[in-house]
């Protein structure tokens, strides 16, 4: 397997102060698969743009250890239309950086580059463009024996229980000259953390702010107003989908707080403070200024939690959903419920048996594949989940929101491309979805998990003495507006995800 690895990773795998555990493990995982590490001559030429001439000297060194491309590969029409658009330098050897993968010169390329990503969608080659944390997730599905990783849970810990010597902080210690301090001030404070191998892979600290909180030290200032703030937030790539899980951990917070907006400060120095601003973006966070500290200038973003246009963008509104929508039940089998739906976990199932340790369960974007005659699923519309079990234990578990479907899929291997990281499914599993019946391929709703039903959950039994449901869903089925009202009070879902 030939893999290209972009400029700033090769240049923080090989920097000499900071240790980063993503590009680690990164690189573990391609000297385990014994992968060709390749580098682009234009990498060099970037290195070579350093201020320090000293790290451009033993750059210039450590990359000879890595394979440089000899020739450029020749450009396509596809590729003159995407320079069109390039503005820059740096999007120019995007461009062809990008044409390498286009042109099939390596299997892979992996960047945190969210501009090559971009053009990677319009000339249709993401399935071999990742960035570090899917490069993992990929490695990690498709080889389970040489995954040494433990039970990866989230749990509550005090701030006094946690070893600030731990790698994972050296980061913090470096943006903060305080952060020691600040650290054992919090000793009894409590945090969410995530270990493995004894070694810190997440953290985060939120913190509940009145309407009386001073702001000064943010541009513009904040208006009065109830907030949570994600005081200190890291996620290492494992490829478990970490990054995804804490979010959910933040909205719950701020939903159950009732506040009016989150917000979150951060310095944009490295790579994986990029990538949490990615991330937060991902999900609806607006760029709102600047704060100023002695350590220097932190970028400030924030997440509105009210007025929200539920219907403008499922993510950017997540966790808010619509009534004004179609609404859809559809079954989900027991073997697969609880394992892509963990906080639904019933009565009688042991939630050590659906620890966090895959990628699905901590997802909150998932997908469910399905042979179902209706596939009009739109963005925006809802979905209950029915885990089926009969008329006793067949239940209205959870509630979900789509973000689009996808039909009229080519071929098996794009079949799997698009299911793989967010579906409970293996690859072989995939296979046989796709291949059992050739004249009705299978369709995939994207959806996002927006929430559970408390226990007891409603039955099918109660649902028929409501004469809501008669006969166990199958397939997409689409409720009216007062079943599905039905069906929310029966559940008790908690209505303050509806905005409407």
């Amino acid at each position: 397997m030939r893999v290209l690895i972009d400029t700033n990773i090769i240049i923080h795998r090989e920097a000499s102060q900071v240790i980063n555990q993503d590009i680690g493990l990164l690189f573990n995982w391609l000297d385990k698969l014994g992968c060709e590490k390749c580098y682009h001559p234009l990498s060099l030429s970037e290195i070579q743009q350093h201020s320090n001439p000293k790290v451009v000297a033993t750059m210039e060194a450590k990359i000879k250890n890595y394979n440089v491309l000899k020739t450029l590969a020749p450009e396509s029409e596809e590729i003159a239309e995407i320079r069109k658009s390039d503005k820059t330098v740096n999007d120019t050897i995007d461009t062809t950086i990008v044409n390498e993968v286009f042109k099939n010169r390596v299997d892979y390329l992996i960047t945190e580059d969210r501009g090559i990503h971009n053009k990677a969608k319009k000339l249709n080659v993401s399935h071999k463009i990742f960035n570090i944390d899917d490069f993992i997730d990929k490695c990690r599905s498709e080889n389970p024996g040489l995954t040494s990783y433990k039970v990866l849970a989230v749990e509550k810990e005090y701030f006094g229980n946690i070893s600030i010597d731990d790698d994972f902080f050296d980061s913090f210690k470096e943006d903060y000259v305080e952060f020691p301090s600040w650290f054992l001030k919090k000793s009894d404070n409590v945090s969410y953390i995530c270990q493995t191998d004894g070694k810190i892979r997440a953290f985060l600290y939120l913190k509940v702010e009145g309407e009386s909180e001073k702001y000064d030290d943010i541009e513009p200032r904040f208006k009065s107003k109830k907030r949570l703030k994600i005081g200190t937030f890291k996620v290492t790539s494992t490829g478990f989908r970490l990054g995804e899980r804490f979010l959910k951990i933040i909205i719950d917070n701020a939903l159950v707080n009732s506040v009016d907006e989150i917000y979150v400060t951060v310095f944009d120095k490295r790579e994986d403070q990029q990538r949490l601003i990615d991330l937060l973006k991902d999900w609806g966070f607006q760029y709102h200024g600047i704060k100023s500290t002695d350590n220097g200038v932190e970028q400030v973003f924030i997440k509105p939690f009210f007025n929200v246009n539920a219907l403008e963008s499922p993510r950017f509104s997540y966790p808010f959903i619509s009534r004004g929508t179609n609404k859809w039940v559809v079954p989900i089998y027991p073997s697969y419920h609880t394992e892509l739906f963990p906080d639904s976990i019933l009565n009688n199932e042991s939630s050590q048996d659906f620890q966090e340790n895959e990628p699905h369960r901590n997802a909150i974007r998932k997908v469910y594949i399905s042979r179902s005659i209706n596939r009009s699923m739109k963005s925006g519309d809802l979905v209950l989940f029915y885990r089926t079990g009969g008329h006793y234990h067949g239940v209205i578990s959870t509630i979900g929101v789509v973000e689009s479907c996808v039909d009229n899929i080519p071929n098996l291997e794009a079949f799997i491309d698009l299911c793989r990281k967010r579906s409970v499914f293996s690859d072989e599993e995939l296979a046989e979805h796709w291949n059992y019946n050739p004249l009705n391929r299978p369709f995939v709703v994207n959806f996002l998990y927006v929430g559970t039903f408390p226990k007891p959950k409603v039955n099918l039994m109660k649902l028929r003495e409501d004469r809501i449901i008669q006969n166990a869903p199958r397939g997409f089925e689409l409720l009216s507006d007062s079943k599905f009202d039905q069906i929310i009070k029966l559940g008790r879902l908690d209505e303050s995800y509806f905005v409407d």
